[in-house]
């Protein structure tokens, strides 16, 4: 005999919630994690910032003296150099004084002299200070710093989104057809590995040359392949579960089962990977732009910007070089701390629990 329960007055069944609901639970949990979130998000802010000139839009006005000091920083004795014996004899030396007929340009001098009110310089007076220093024309090292973290954050982002989509795209052709195809791709996956990464960069980047465009080509081209490995065994592994040969039954195309159905419930792994090649370009970034095959001369970024360390450091200049290792490890560490936290969180084994 089937014995019925009164369920009246019991409490309603929590509502399910989603894969994404339930990481952002954990992740709001893991205080590392969110503070992490936070500062990738103030890096962010600033890198659309740059990108509309609204952050460090200034950063090639040269207001300062070359080399400017920050104000923070005590000039000692020993930096003030004396003058030079050779400048003083210089100074009492006679002048030779020549009329106009004995100059040999002695009359473009006089037209000159007529139109000397044309050329005053109105600019301001170039500080002698900056808040953080200057570089060698007297540009400030604080709006420089942001305006780099803001192109190499660009060249981080979107050659992320470009790496993925590749290798997204063809990591699903080649888990979902298999046959010849997956033999193709896997013989074109091996060729790209078969070079290390830095050699293949640094080829496609002596070809194609330098700018902001190019380096992010480049990068999408040539670092694909770690998506397309992952994305291959997870389509591998998913094409034929339950709800994919329901979709089939019903009738529903190749395109619509692989980036309808079989897309969505991997969603979180190419989360993190973005987030993995984000850190990743950003630092190849660096390596190119201080190798000379990074972005334009007419532009800046954090590897740029380390390029001219060398010189400045042997100069006894070292402010340029703290700002940007200030700016590029808290970034990466950022980053790096929160794809960690992401991965704990969106991991639907460790979510289920």
């Amino acid at each position: 005999m089937t014995t019925l329960q009164n369920t009246a007055g019991a409490a309603p069944a929590a509502p399910s919630r989603s894969l994404w609901a339930l990481g952002w639970q954990r992740l709001k949990r893991n205080k590392v994690g969110l503070a992490s979130l936070w500062v990738v998000l103030v890096y962010l802010v600033i890198g659309i910032g740059g990108g509309l000139n609204l952050v460090g839009g200034h950063w090639a006005d040269e207001v300062g003296v070359p080399y400017a000091p920050p104000n923070w920083v005590q000039e000692s004795p020993d930096d003030v150099l004396p003058p030079e014996p050779a400048a003083k004899q210089l100074a009492a030396a006679p002048v030779i004084a020549l009329s106009q007929a004995e100059d040999p340009i002695g009359k473009e001098l006089a037209a000159a002299e007529k139109h000397v009110g044309e050329y005053v310089d109105h600019s301001p007076a170039r500080l002698e200070r900056l808040p953080f220093g200057g570089d060698l024309q007297g540009r400030d090292v604080i709006q420089k710093t942001l305006k780099g973290t803001s192109t190499s954050l660009f060249v981080g982002v979107f050659g992320a989104v470009f790496s993925l989509l590749i290798g997204c795209a063809l990591g699903a052709v080649s888990g979902y057809f298999g046959g010849k195809a997956d033999d193709f791709l896997n013989w074109f996956y091996s060729i790209f590995t078969s070079v290390p990464d830095m050699l293949l960069l640094l080829s496609f980047a002596a070809v194609s040359g330098r700018g902001i465009t190019t380096i992010i080509s480049v990068m999408a081209l040539t670092s694909w392949t770690g998506t397309y490995r992952l994305v291959r065994a997870e389509y591998l592994k998913l094409k034929g579960r339950e709800y994919v040969q329901a979709a089939d039954a019903i009738g529903a195309g190749s395109g619509r089962k692989m980036f309808i159905h079989i897309l969505p419930n991997i969603s979180h792994l190419l989360l993190v990977q973005f987030s993995l090649l984000t850190v990743a370009l950003i630092k190849y970034e660096a390596i190119l732009s201080f190798l000379g095959f990074g972005v334009g001369v007419r532009e800046v970024s954090l590897g740029s910007m380390l390029a001219e360390a060398p010189s400045e450091l042997i100069q006894g200049y070292w402010w340029q070089m703290l700002a940007v290792t200030i700016a590029m490890s808290v970034l990466v560490t950022a980053f790096s701390l929160l794809v960690d936290a992401l991965r704990d969180a969106l991991d639907p084994r460790a979510v289920a629990k």
